[in-house]
């Protein structure tokens, strides 16, 4: 099997890297992670196809070539930060496509060295060699490009056996370190070298010599020196011709102000051209450094600016002073004065920084995490080159001072001033940008809508994250050549308008107040590519759906859609996607609902109106309201005699075309024989100048039973309906069983008309009496309609002394219906 290629070696390293699992996990057949497990050995089960093996953080104390004879496909191993004290290469003799190997952080004393040919990667730092362990096999390791190392002594000799290997990048610790031999690291052939120091001794200035001259990128970490400067030796005018770095980097240095100057001066002769120096401390001999110590170093670095050399780019990162009296003014002016291109001091505690005094080769300066304020850099025309200036969180508060200071650099094409305290009043000046910029971050401020009067006109590149924008005016002056706006995190209730905006590609308004956003946008802005919209407390209503079919036809133009748009409100749809909230046409459409509405009403009117006409509605409706006027009268004018009390046996309702039958059979036959049967009459029982409803009304309730004749006849008469009704209603609100319907000749149905359906419900419920044709019949008939009406009456009541001649042991009232 052919080893990877460095590229898939270091994918595989990083993707272990990445985990933090806590107890051993098979990813797949190819990757195996068993870090931080507490092992004491190597697993006996993994699995034999494992590519990738991680046995860092735990208590293995040995290895052995029986643990690992049958992983032939291993290709990266993790053994860091365990407990061997001894290794034997031999171990992976096997292991032919071992590429990566990392055996850091262990208390290894003693290597046994055998050839790993395909090795690419052997890390040994952090261990507790005392010499160098590098062996006679490792110059037969040609494909090797990272090594690193531990010692406590460093010869020259040390490194004969790898002087041939072209390698990419050594790291060497020296945490207990006692010895180094000078020019000992001139031997390593090498493009990058890594030195880390104790945290806690001196460093050797011979190493920091010798580093220099070693490889192109150099990078020391704790250089620290608490002896005398006087005893700090200077490197020799040769040291500069031997110089090779070309990038250093010095990280943690604690050290005294005259010997950071020293190395200053050094690095400036040097053919170093990026100097970075991170965390750094400085102080003076006892904390104090006088003027008479202070003046004559910064001579020395003053000349050597005006001078010039190979440096271009100055980082100092996390400064600290130490030092009870320090003139800053006259070290602001020397590295205001330096011939560079790219300048940074971060996190500082800087105040202030000067103008320089001529044209400056400054085209990068980043100022961020100091204290300065807006009277940085005014009136200052000789940052002409200047294009990248960097001041976020600093103290900046006048956005209209902040465009003056840029107005005199010609080439500032980018500005950072996120982070600071900026706001614009309307009352503030007009503000006056420098016409080349185009890119301006004012995130993390607190501005208002009247930042949009204080903008450069070319501006291609705007960040507004993070203020207090309620809106966008449309006022505002034209910003054609604005294509990426960013307004996340403000406090917008809409999605802005384009109409100061023509060339606009990318908005972002996320994480606003943004409820309803407009349906219309993509067509005010239709050179739009993308719209971050997401994060908002959408209000899922009817105005919505609009911008949810907006997003169906913008092509994907919404960043983040779905996950990023969910209902906010009402909280019953709280968390619900937008692309899952749905509509009806019907509830969205005012005009098509009150359409709706209308014709509903309508076709519910149409429907009342003729079951109103089929059952006579109107007609039932008149009679209850007779009904209730009558009863009405009756108590206004005899309240006294409201309670009902029965006077007659029966009422008998009829056509006046039935009379024969009803004069001539029905009442002889019921007044005959020695009952005393009384029908009431409307002749002598009806009251002159009642109507004719209420007189009805008064005999049907003073009468035990109402006997209804029926016939063709009866069907046909107004009147005798009237009778049926309020009988009817007598039966329901006395609950009584009052009425005895006679059926003197068929009915046919289909001539009783529609609104009889009371009649058609009686005749279809109720049991009546049939007058029989057959004469032998007729007295089981008169005697079956005798028993129905009999009942003995409370009282027997006078007749009116009109009538009192007309007497007799039967009375019968009769109203004739037409």
């Amino acid at each position: 099997m052919r080893p990877l290629t460095n590229i898939c070696v270091f994918a595989w390293v990083f993707t272990f890297m990445l985990w933090n699992n806590t107890q051993p996990t098979m990813e797949n057949e190819f990757i195996a992670n068993y870090s931080s497990s507490l092992l004491t050995n190597v697993p006996r089960n993994i699995p034999v196809h494992t590519h990738v093996l991680d046995l860092s953080h735990n208590k293995i104390s040995g290895l052995s070539i029986s643990e690992f004879i049958f992983l032939t496909d291993l290709q990266v191993l993790n053994l860091s930060h365990n407990l061997i004290t001894e290794f034997d290469f031999s171990v992976f003799i096997l292991n032919e496509d071992l590429e990566y190997l990392d055996l850091s952080h262990n208390n290894i004393l003693k290597v046994y060295c055998q050839t790993l040919a395909y090795l690419r990667h052997l890390d040994l730092s952090f261990n507790k060699f005392t010499a160098l362990p590098i062996c006679q096999e490792f110059r037969n390791m040609f494909h090797l490009e990272y090594l690193g190392l531990s010692a406590m002594i460093i010869r020259r000799s040390d490194f004969r056996y790898i002087i041939q290997l072209q390698l990419h990048t050594v790291f060497l610790t020296l945490e207990d370190f006692s010895l180094y031999e000078p020019q000992s690291l001139t031997a390593l052939n090498t493009r990058n070298l890594h030195i880390v120091f104790a945290a806690n001794r001196n460093f050797s200035f011979s190493l920091l010599y010798d580093g220099i001259t070693t490889s192109e990128n150099l990078k020391i970490d704790n250089l620290r020196y608490t002896l005398s400067y006087k005893d700090f030796p200077s490197p020799s005018l040769m040291l500069l011709k031997k110089i090779k770095t070309t990038a250093l980097m010095l990280d943690t240095v604690d050290l005294q102000w005259a010997i950071i100057l020293q190395i200053f001066l050094l690095i400036w002769y040097s053919p170093v051209e990026h100097l970075t120096v991170r965390n750094l401390t400085f102080r003076g001999p006892l904390g104090v450094l006088n003027e008479d110590e202070f003046l004559p170093f910064v001579s020395s670095l003053k000349q050597l600016i005006s001078l010039g050399g190979s440096m271009k780019a100055l980082s100092l990162e996390h400064v600290r002073n130490k030092l009870y009296y320090f003139n800053q003014e006259i070290l602001y002016r020397q590295f205001s004065e330096m011939n560079i291109t790219s300048l940074t001091i971060y996190d500082a505690y800087m105040p202030h920084m000067l103008c320089p005094n001529r044209t400056s080769s400054f085209q990068y300066l980043n100022f961020s995490h100091n204290a300065l304020t807006d009277e940085l850099f005014q009136n200052c025309g000789t940052l002409t080159d200047l294009k990248l200036l960097i001041l976020q969180r600093n103290k900046f508060e006048s956005l209209s001072k902040v465009s003056f200071m840029t107005s005199h650099m010609k080439s500032l094409k980018y500005l950072d001033m996120s982070n600071n305290l900026l706001h614009h009043d309307r009352a503030d000046v007009q503000c006056q940008w420098a016409e080349s910029l185009t890119e301006l971050d004012l995130s993390s401020n607190q501005l208002m809508d009247s930042v949009f009067e204080c903008l450069p006109v070319n501006i291609k590149k705007l960040d507004l994250q993070n203020n207090q924008i309620t809106s966008v005016p449309k006022e505002m002056a034209e910003l054609k050549s604005l294509e990426e706006l960013n307004l996340a995190s403000n406090r917008l209730a809409d999605l802005p308008g384009c109409s100061g905006f023509t060339s606009l590609e990318f908005l972002n308004v996320e994480m606003n107040s943004i409820l309803i956003p407009s349906a219309d946008f993509f067509q005010s802005c239709p050179g739009i590519r993308e719209l971050q919209a997401g994060h908002n407390p959408f209000k899922c209503s009817c105005e919505l759906q609009d911008f949810i079919r907006l997003e169906r036809q913008s092509g994907g133009k919404l960043f983040g859609w779905p996950a990023a748009y969910v209902c906010e409100y009402p909280e019953d749809l709280r968390g619900t996607q937008l692309k899952d909230f749905h509509l009806t046409e019907l509830a969205c459409n005012t005009t098509l609902l009150l359409v709706t509405a209308l014709l509903l009403t309508l076709l519910l009117v149409a429907v009342v109106a003729f079951l109103c006409v089929y059952l006579d509605v109107p007609w039932y409706a008149r009679m209850t309201w007779q009904w209730t006027q009558a009863k009405r009268r009756a108590w206004h004018d005899h309240p006294e005699e409201q309670e009902t009390v029965l006077q007659f046996h029966a009422f008998i309702s009829y056509s006046e075309r039935d009379s024969l039958w009803v004069k001539n059979e029905l009442i002889p036959n019921l007044e005959k024989g020695e009952g005393c049967v009384q029908v009431c009459q409307h002749e002598r029982n009806f009251i002159p100048g009642k109507s004719i409803v209420e007189n009805i009304i008064n005999c049907i309730e003073k009468s035990y039973k109402s006997i209804f004749v029926l016939s063709p006849n009866f069907v046909q008469s107004e009147w005798c309906h009237y009778e049926l009704y309020f009988a009817h209603h007598k039966l329901f609100s006395e609950n009584s069983n009052s009425l005895i319907l006679i059926l003197l000749e068929p009915i046919p149905p289909y001539i009783i008309p529609a609104r009889y359906h009371k009649l058609k419900a009686l005749m279809a419920k109720r049991t009546y009496l049939e007058w029989p044709k057959e004469r032998s019949k007729r007295a089981l008939f008169w005697a079956n309609l005798r028993a129905a009406i009999s009942i003995n009456l409370p009282i027997s009541f006078e007749v009116n002394e009109e009538q009192s001649d007309v007497t007799s042991t039967s009375s019968i009232s009769l109203y004739v219906n037409n």
